[in-house]
């Protein structure tokens, strides 16, 4: 059996940042579309709709990378506790990947509305129009954003620690392939 690697796959390595660039602008598009009742908060949500569709193809894609391919250890030093945090933190990231975009899609179908791609695709339906529906997934799809922010801000802490503190190499192995 070969060696732990030291680094993530390449595909694994740009799956992870252009994910964290599209769910960062997610973010800040969300955050924009509420606060906003201006003629851009028509077009940020024209904006949203596709980035949440790409988010949700790109995470299927990167849970099949990770699930296919070895990831480099975490340091047998770290202790239990912040291990356990990586993997629930890890987790939690996954599955609000892929439960943001559903419940968007779902409100937006539940308000009656098509999740339209802006090149004349338009997505099906998946919830009835249902204005109580609506209400509910909008406030779930909120409150899941809000922990969306909180956990990518968790995440950014713990390897700006590892990078900058720790000094272990967990930073790293996303970064490059090579070992510096």
């Amino acid at each position: 059996m070969s060696a732990q690697p030291n680094h993530f796959a390449p595909l694994a390595r740009l799956l992870h940042w252009l994910m964290a660039l599209l769910v960062i602008a997610m973010l800040f598009i969300g955050a924009g579309m509420v606060a906003s009742v201006s003629e851009r908060h028509e077009w940020l949500i024209h904006l949203h709709k596709p980035l949440g569709v790409a988010i949700l193809l790109l995470v299927i894609v990167r849970l099949f990378v990770r699930f296919s391919t070895r990831q480099p250890p975490l340091p047998a030093d770290l202790p239990g506790w912040q291990m356990l945090a990586a993997k629930a933190s890890h987790g939690l990231l996954y599955a609000l990947m892929l439960v943001l975009p559903v419940l968007g899609w779902a409100m937006i179908s539940a308000a009656g509305d098509p999740v339209t791609l802006g090149i004349g695709v338009q997505l099906p339906a998946i919830v009835p129009a249902n204005a109580a529906l609506f209400a509910f997934l909008r406030r779930a799809h909120g409150y899941l954003a809000y922990l969306l922010f909180l956990t990518v801000l968790l995440h950014l802490a713990a390897a700006l620690f590892h990078g900058w503190i720790r000094r272990d190499g967990v930073l790293q192995s996303m970064l490059s392939g090579k070992d510096h």
